[in-house]
C-alpha cells in the first residue's frame, strides 16, 4: 500500500497489519489508572487475575485487580523497581534500579537477591528481565537509574558499560552475554528460544541475537530501527504469530512483522514506556504510558505463557 493510513486508534503501514487482524479489537484505549510519575514494568499474574507495575520515581509498585478494577499499593518502598517477570515456579522477578540488583519474591513475601554484582562490581541499574525455560534469568543493565536521582540514586558506574547478563539462580553465577549497547532496555526470547531480541534505547534499535546451545549469543544484527529520535524503543513483546510489538516512547506501540518490517502502530496519547499481554485469553494488551495504565482487548494473542 502507498503511504500510511490512519484507522482511528491504529496506523497501518503495511496490509499485513490489517489482514493479520491487528486492528480488529477495541477501537479505543481503556484507562485503568492515572496518577503515576513514570509507569513501567507491567506484568499480568494469571493466578490472581491481577496486573502489577512499577511507578519508578514514586518508588512503589501498584496492583490492579481485574475483577473489581481496584488499584492498591503492592510494595512500598520498592527499590525504584522497573521491569518485572515470573520465573518457572510463578515467583516474581524484579529489576530494582535503585538497589542496583535483581530480586525474587518468595511465597512468604521475603526477597532473595538473584544478582547485584558482576566480577565484584555493582550493576548500574537493572532494567528488564526475561526467564528462559532452563530457569536462567537474563536482564539488561543500562545506566538510567544512576544518571540522576529521579529513577534511582545518582552514582558513577562501577562496571563502565551498559550490558546484558545471564544469572543462574541456583549457582549464583552471573555471565555477561552481550555488550556494546548505548542503553539496553527491553528483551524477549522467541517462541523456540533460539533468538534473543534486545532493544537499545539510545541507539533507536532492536537487535537480534542467535542463542547457541551453550547459552552464549552470536553477534547481534539489527532487527528494526527508527529514524525518529523521539520514538526510541523501550520494552518489547512477541505475539503468537511471531510479530514483535514494541513500546516506542513518543511513537506509541509499534508492530513489526517477523521479517522486521514495521507494519502498524497503536497511537497512544502519552509517551509509552512498556507493554505486556495478559487477561484470561492473553489477548489484552496493557500499556504503561508516563502517568497512566491503559489496556486494549485485541484479536491478537500474546506469545503463550509457559511456566
Amino acid at each position: 500500500m502507498s503511504g500510511n493510513v490512519q484507522y482511528g486508534l491504529y496506523e497501518i503501514h503495511d496490509e499485513r497489519f490489517r489482514t493479520g487482524r491487528c486492528t480488529s479489537g477495541d477501537k479505543r484505549l481503556e484507562t485503568l489508572y492515572e496518577g503515576c510519575r513514570w509507569a513501567e514494568g507491567p506484568l499480568y499474574l494469571p493466578a490472581w487475575r491481577q496486573l502489577i507495575w512499577s511507578d519508578i520515581p514514586n518508588d512503589r509498585m501498584l496492583r490492579w485487580d481485574e475483577a473489581t478494577g481496584a488499584v492498591s499499593v503492592f510494595r512500598f518502598p520498592a527499590g525504584h523497581s522497573n521491569g518485572n517477570t515470573l520465573d518457572r515456579e510463578g515467583r516474581l522477578i524484579s529489576c530494582e534500579q535503585g538497589n542496583r540488583r535483581v530480586t525474587r519474591t518468595e511465597p512468604d513475601g521475603s526477597l532473595t537477591v538473584i544478582a547485584d554484582r558482576f566480577e565484584g562490581k555493582r550493576f548500574n541499574s537493572p532494567n528488564d528481565a526475561v526467564v528462559r525455560s532452563d530457569g536462567s534469568i537474563w536482564f539488561s543493565d543500562p545506566d538510567f537509574g544512576i544518571i540522576s536521582d529521579y529513577e534511582g540514586h545518582r552514582a558513577e558506574s562501577e562496571i563502565g558499560g551498559c550490558n546484558v547478563y545471564r544469572a543462574d539462580p541456583s549457582s549464583g553465577e552471573v555471565r555477561l552475554v552481550a555488550d556494546g549497547f548505548g542503553g539496553p532496555n527491553g528483551l524477549v526470547f522467541s517462541a523456540d528460544e533460539r533468538r534473543l531480541l534486545v532493544s537499545d534505547t539510545r541507539a533507536g534499535q532492536i537487535r537480534s541475537f542467535d542463542v547457541r546451545d551453550d547459552g552464549t549469543l552470536s553477534d547481534g544484527s539489527v532487527f528494526a530501527e527508527t529514524d525518529e529520535a523521539a520514538s526510541r524503543f523501550d520494552n518489547i513483546r512477541f505475539d503468537d504469530q511471531g510479530r514483535l510489538w514494541a513500546a516506542a516512547i513518543e511513537g506509541g506501540v509499534h508492530c513489526y512483522a517477523p521479517d522486521g518490517t514495521l507494519i502498524g502502530r497503536i497511537r497512544v496519547p502519552e509517551p509509552v514506556s512498556n507493554i505486556a499481554f495478559g487477561g484470561p485469553k492473553n489477548n489484552r494488551l496493557f500499556i504503561t504510558a508516563t502517568t497512566t495504565l491503559y489496556s486494549l482487548v485485541m484479536s491478537v494473542t500474546g506469545l503463550p505463557r509457559v511456566l
